[in-house]
């Protein structure tokens, strides 16, 4: 018995099979190899074909299929993890009906501030606990402006994962998790946020059925079977956006547990128990995979642009040439806590969410040029990019969330001993790492959905955890001052 996980996203489509007995992956691939078109026609835009989605999922599908030479028949259900605030646009014959607007296409931006502005912060922050900000429905907002004709011809929105569900089985619906994330439900009514939809001129008739995150939601068509190399009758019973779905993946479901992850750019995406929202709009907040308006479970994202980026530009411009992240992470390490001085702030790849949408650059601090060398440096970029997640953890604990545990996937910055033992140090958190993905995660997640595993307990008890770290409480004070200097510098550049 299997289970066939997705993971849709702007690079790259991935599948995975997993044995939901063991709850191994018995067999993983992705396309395209290299990573996909996003279409830029103007400055600030990205847009996306969603036919080449389906097409990448096809052949990752059929990759699996052979790797592994199961028989499609012992497929129980399938799971779909998403990349986040898409819109997706189809008319009455579910004809798409335009390219996709992605997630990192700013022109909603403007309407997300003017809705913000008329309706009042009050208004956006106590209904969807967000300003409308760069989302799904300020991203119709420019449609309807912007290509009027087109956009009397749609009949429903969809975001990137529902399209797929769509396409394997036929029936348009969406969760609530997604319309969080689209900025349309509204956490006080426990419904549709319709005072924005009618701020923005939309009829409430686009909004999809909505059916709960773990449910069975559809099942695979003969034409899709066909298609894809399945057997039909396959249901599909999970699918939440790429945030939401990494937190599963890592088995975070109750408050005060936090998933994180530190690539290129960097997250802290913690779970809430209560109704609750940053009167700056510094985080996200959405509705978490097991949200219910009987059970609060909100999902607090902060996102920081400048992490691993800035790693990476350590190892190109300052590291001894030639040298190994690894050997990189050995030589900072010979530098003791708090950099013997040095501070770096990371925030030099565009403006930041955390920081109110100010884009103050990245900066290095207290130099002397008589005692610091380039193992100061590259130690102090590290702690810069953990002190970051650490600003972001304190908004979520103002918030009313009480951090003692972060799961990770033992990847990227994770990788790094001196980085998980800052951010242990300086939180006073267990780091717990994990060896998973989103699509193994998403394949679990229907597993759950379609009633193979009782609970999150049962579908994650092989979960395969890697490694604890536990925090240095003995140096908790070097941490913590050296924290305190960060943020000092921090606040220079926000008054």
């Amino acid at each position: 018995m299997y289970l066939l996980g997705y993971d849709i996203g702007s690079s790259s489509v991935k599948a995975s099979l997993v044995d939901a007995t063991t709850g191994k992956c018995v067999s993983s691939a992705f396309f395209p190899k290299v990573e996909a078109e996003i279409i830029a026609i103007k400055q600030g835009w990205a847009e996306q074909q969603p036919d080449q989605w389906w097409k990448h999922l096809k052949q990752s599908t059929q990759a699996i299929l052979a790797e592994s030479g199961i028989d499609p028949k012992d497929i129980k259900a399938i799971g779909i993890s998403y990349q986040m605030h898409g819109l997706v646009c189809i008319d009455k014959n579910r004809n798409v009906l335009r390219p996709a607007i992605i997630w990192c296409d700013s022109r909603g931006v403007p309407y997300g501030e003017k809705a913000f502005n008329e309706l009042g912060a009050e208004q956006c922050l106590s209904h969807i606990l967000n300003s409308p900000g760069n989302f799904t429905a300020t991203k119709l907002a420019w449609v309807k402006e912007n290509e009027p004709e087109l956009f009397e011809k749609i009949d429903k929105i969809l975001l990137p994962g529902d399209y797929i569900a769509m396409r394997l089985t036929d029936r348009v619906c969406t969760t609530v998790s997604g319309l969080s994330e689209a900025m349309l439900w509204d956490f006080k009514t426990g419904a549709i946020a319709d005072f924005l939809l009618e701020y923005l001129g939309f009829s409430p008739t686009i909004i999809p059925e909505i059916v709960p995150t773990f449910t069975i939601q559809g099942y695979v068509t003969a034409e899709a079977a066909a298609d894809l190399g399945l057997a039909e009758g396959i249901p599909v019973a999970y699918r939440a956006g790429d945030q939401p779905n990494n937190a599963l993946s890592l088995n975070v479901f109750n408050p005060g547990e936090i998933a994180s992850t530190a690539g290129t750019s960097g997250v802290v995406y913690g779970v809430n128990g209560e109704v609750n929202y940053d009167t700056k709009s510094r985080v996200n907040t959405f509705a978490h995979v097991n949200h219910t308006n009987d059970s609060t479970r909100l999902g607090i994202m902060a996102c920081i642009s400048g992490t691993g980026i800035l790693n990476s530009w350590m190892k190109r411009n300052v590291a001894p040439e030639g040298i190994s992240y690894p050997e990189m992470n050995d030589l900072a390490a010979q530098v003791p806590i708090g950099s013997e001085g040095v501070t770096i702030l990371p925030f030099g790849n565009g403006a930041e969410r955390v920081l109110q949408n100010k884009e103050i650059g990245s900066s290095i601090h207290g130099v002397n040029f008589l005692r610091h060398s380039k193992a100061h440096l590259v130690r102090a970029a590290q702690e810069g990019i953990v002190f970051s997640f650490q600003y972001g953890i304190e908004i979520m604990e103002a918030l009313g969330m009480d951090v003692k545990k972060i799961h990770a996937g033992h990847a990227n910055m994770f990788l790094s001993p001196l980085f998980r033992d800052t951010l242990a140090g300086v939180s006073g958190a267990t780091i717990e790492l994990f060896d998973t993905d989103g699509s193994v995660g998403a394949a679990k997640g229907a597993g759950m959905g379609a009633g193979i595993y009782a609970d999150n307990n049962e579908a994650f008890a092989t979960l395969d955890r890697i490694e604890i770290i536990e925090p240095d409480h003995k140096n908790r004070q070097a941490y913590q001052d050296a924290y305190g200097r960060w943020k000092e510098r921090l606040e220079m550049y926000l008054h």
